[in-house]
């Protein structure tokens, strides 16, 4: 299980700290981490410069031969994905059990 890290997102996900959670993730991979879940239960908003984070880690980890996963997403989020057809790049799970057992 040293290959996963679950990364939670608490309020927003937006330019004043998408750095810092990029680091995160990085540093994760960095340390050997191929599956990464993305934890949302505690968000509720992304911004562009959140979405540009996240499409930027997801290749990131295809390169290392690794995937990002999110979970938790709000019915706000989830539409967001949608109309920006990025569902069709992040696989979204209701919990992280499910992103988990997905494996």
């Amino acid at each position: 299980m040293d290959d996963i890290a679950i990364v939670t997102v608490d309020g927003q996900l937006v330019v004043t700290n998408r750095q810092e959670f990029k680091q995160t993730i990085l540093d994760a991979v960095e340390q050997g981490a191929r599956l990464v879940v993305v934890d949302f239960t505690t968000s509720g908003y992304i911004d562009s410069s959140g979405l540009g984070a996240l499409v930027s880690l997801s290749r990131r980890l295809r390169d290392a031969g690794g995937d990002l996963r999110l979970v938790g997403l709000n019915e706000d989020l989830r539409t967001l994905f949608e109309l920006t057809r990025l569902d069709a790049l992040f696989p979204l799970y209701a919990t992280r059990a499910d992103a988990l057992a997905a494996r």
